[in-house]
């Protein structure tokens, strides 16, 4: 007969075994919380420099804009607008819906009168974010794609300007040729309800520059209507001083040219989440720039050569105002088309707003700018 062994086989005891699963359960949980910061450095990194190439396209926008400032508009331009009570506008687009804070913003009004400078300040304009209010800025300049310039214009009445592109091209065409001249409803670059046009007519020895909106029909290869009601208010009656109708009724003006004007604002937009930065061009609709811009401010230096000593007033904020805003020290009373520099004082993009990843808190992350753009179209003076 065999004989059976009696040993008996021994397993885990439950000690060991509790004292294995807290050892597997540390080790896993360390392989995890490492792959979970892994994961959240690699989309830290990812939304950082998503929010860099945005802010960097963004800041280039503003800032070519802004060094284009009063450019074909001529140094110090300060182009009389329609005066009565009812001041032209910007901020507003076709459908007369008003995007500045909800409300249109008035041209600036020294001694009453609203004018047209190379630069709009937007001083406290913008809304108000975290208990801080941003500001606007707005740059006018001509349109140097469209050779408006090298038409003839001729009112036909207080509300229509006939375009014909003369034989002979006059001093004032900005086309390289004459093969180059866009049709007036260009559909690429053509005119297009929306559009502000500045006028120069010749009256005897004076040149009267008129500012009008494009409103009403849809302008055709020769015909242009400038009617009232326009959302701007640019187009006023014929009892209004330096309204295109008041210039065609009551002055011998039929000839002349025209050149398409840009009046670019930039605003920030707090009606969606996040806030982004718009960007604004005369009476068209509003087109986002960037996402999660939270703040922006800007002073300006101001230089008026004219006086005996020279003005200066350095890092003004609200310049042409009443309130000025300018630093102690500085000259006040100064006008727009006196800046020479532009500061972007702060601009700030955050992107706190995404929320967390895995439920775990990100931290803040945040972009902003600080730089001077010059305004050479402004006042530049060669005095050599």
């Amino acid at each position: 007969m065999s004989k059976r062994s009696t040993k008996r086989e021994r397993g885990f005891s439950l000690m060991e075994m509790v004292v294995a699963t807290a050892l597997g359960t540390i080790v896993v949980a360390s392989a995890t919380q490492l792959y979970v910061q892994g994961v959240n450095a690699t989309w830290t990194i990812s939304q950082r420099a998503e929010m860099q190439q945005d802010f960097r396209a963004a800041s280039n926008m503003l800032t070519k804009d802004l060094s284009l400032a009063g450019a074909g508009l001529g140094n110090g331009a300060a182009i009389q607008l329609p005066t009565s009570s009812t001041i032209p506008v910007y901020g507003c687009d076709q459908s007369s819906t008003c995007y500045i804070s909800g409300a249109s913003v008035k041209y600036p009004q020294p001694s009453g009168t609203p004018y047209l400078y190379g630069l709009l300040t937007g001083y406290n304009v913008g809304p108000t974010i975290s208990g801080q209010t941003t500001d606007i800025v707005t740059v006018v300049y001509t349109d140097p794609a469209f050779y408006l310039d090298c038409y003839t214009a001729s009112v036909a009445s207080t509300t229509t300007v006939t375009f014909a592109q003369p034989a002979t091209m006059s001093t004032n065409c900005t086309a390289p040729n004459s093969a180059s001249i866009q049709n007036i409803n260009d559909s690429a670059v053509g005119l297009s309800p929306g559009d502000l046009v500045l006028f120069y007519f010749t009256s005897g020895s004076n040149t009267i520059p008129v500012v009008g909106e494009v409103y009403g029909a849809t302008p055709t290869s020769t015909t242009v209507t400038f009617n009232s009601g326009d959302p701007l208010k640019m187009n006023q009656g014929s009892t209004i001083p330096k309204s295109l109708a008041s210039e065609y009724s009551a002055s011998p003006i039929t000839t002349g040219y025209g050149v398409r004007l840009e009046v670019i604002t930039y605003y920030i937009d707090t009606t969606v989440t996040p806030s982004r930065l718009m960007r604004q061009i005369s009476g068209h609709s509003p087109v986002p720039v960037a996402e999660s811009t939270v703040y922006m401010k800007f002073t300006y230096d101001l230089f008026n050569s004219s006086t005996t000593p020279p003005s200066v007033a350095t890092q003004c904020q609200n310049p042409g105002a009443a309130g000025d805003v300018c630093y102690s020290g500085s000259s006040s009373g100064l006008f727009p088309n006196q800046i020479t520099k532009i500061n972007i004082a702060n601009m700030a993009m955050d992107s706190s707003v995404k929320g967390s990843l895995y439920g775990l808190s990100r931290g803040d992350q945040s972009i902003d700018l600080q730089t001077s753009v010059s305004a050479r179209n402004l006042t530049y003076v060669n005095n050599y």
